[in-house]
């Protein structure tokens, strides 16, 4: 199968918003009047950000959710996105699934395939997404004042506790490791939830490296810090009490990573415009902090002790 057999099969298909689509040497897209046109790219490496036996079907949807959850965070709506894929080989039995799992997500959350580029190489996926948000209404990092509180959406540290099963560092009983897995292969991007964060929250960032990593790029580009409730951060997973210590159920939520959460602030009067946002996107979203004036993060104990840990993020480069 060459190369455009393999896109004529998989990924060649009408589209409906832009105004034309795979086929020609560029797509082109028409954002609506008033929207400014937000756009992200990812790059997921076999051996790096996804093992070797993970399915193909699940690649494929984790492949757009981290692009999606970029858009989420800015409070952009999905637009489009393109897909640049290096392929070991033009493997059916693999691009089918790939495929249905990449455009299944895709169709949930009317984002269209309009480009990209294959070639042969050591499996490697990346794609551009495209989003659009009302002008001078996009989610920034730069957003943070002292005195907003510190949120995260749904549940964060469940995908570390399945790559530590699969590292073989910790074992815990199936019906906890399969839903752990599930977040790790197959997130869900907070889409309805960044858009319904528009005019509520100050700054927001999606959690992909670790929460406290994540966090800390809102905090320089807003000049600010932060103080980190210990007791609520360790609610922010769904495992069960009794399987981690509480030092693990920290260190994960903190620093886990591969959540696709959202992590944002906003004023002490904007709660009920957060309570709201939430129950529109039929999310909870968790209270854990309060920005400062200080540099740093400081992570304390309800008595107000400091917690004496190091919280590394995940680094591409480390």
């Amino acid at each position: 199968m060459g190369e455009f057999d393999l896109i004529e099969r998989f990924f060649k298909r009408p589209v409906r918003r832009a105004a034309l689509g795979v086929g020609d040497d560029c797509a082109l897209l028409q954002p609506a009047p008033g929207m400014q046109l937000a756009v992200t790219s990812d790059m997921l490496v076999e051996g790096r950000h996804f093992l070797p036996t993970v399915d193909p079907r699940a690649l494929g949807h984790k492949a757009l959710a981290v692009n999606l959850s970029d858009l989420a965070a800015c409070g952009a709506r999905p637009l489009a996105f393109t897909l640049a894929l290096a392929l070991p080989a033009a493997d059916a039995a693999w691009l089918a699934p790939f495929a249905e799992g990449l455009l299944a997500l895709a169709d949930a959350h009317g984002c269209e395939l309009v480009g990209g580029d294959t070639t042969r190489g050591p499996l490697n996926i990346c794609i551009t997404a495209f989003g659009e948000v009302p002008r001078g209404q996009a989610l920034l990092r730069s957003g943070a004042r002292p005195g907003d509180e510190i949120y995260v959406s749904g549940t964060v540290g469940d995908a570390r506790l399945a790559l530590e099963v699969f590292r073989g560092t910790l074992s815990v009983p199936q019906e906890v490791f399969a839903p752990a897995r599930a977040r790790m292969e197959r997130p869900e991007p907070r889409s309805v939830l960044g858009q319904a964060l528009r005019g509520v929250a100050s700054a927001a960032v999606d959690v992909s490296d670790g929460l406290l990593g994540d966090l800390g790029h809102v905090l320089k580009a807003s000049g600010v810090g932060a103080r980190i409730d210990a007791a609520a951060a360790r609610t922010l997973m769904a495992t069960p009490p009794g399987v981690l210590t509480d030092a693990q159920t920290l260190q994960f939520a903190l620093a886990g990573g591969d959540d696709y959460e959202l992590v944002f602030t906003a004023p002490a009067t904007a709660r009920g415009g957060v309570k709201g946002a939430s129950v529109h996107a039929g999310l909870q979203v968790t209270r854990i902090g309060r920005v400062e004036a200080t540099p740093g993060v400081r992570v304390v104990e309800p008595d107000g002790r400091p917690v004496d840990a190091r919280f590394a993020s995940f680094d591409h480069f480390g």
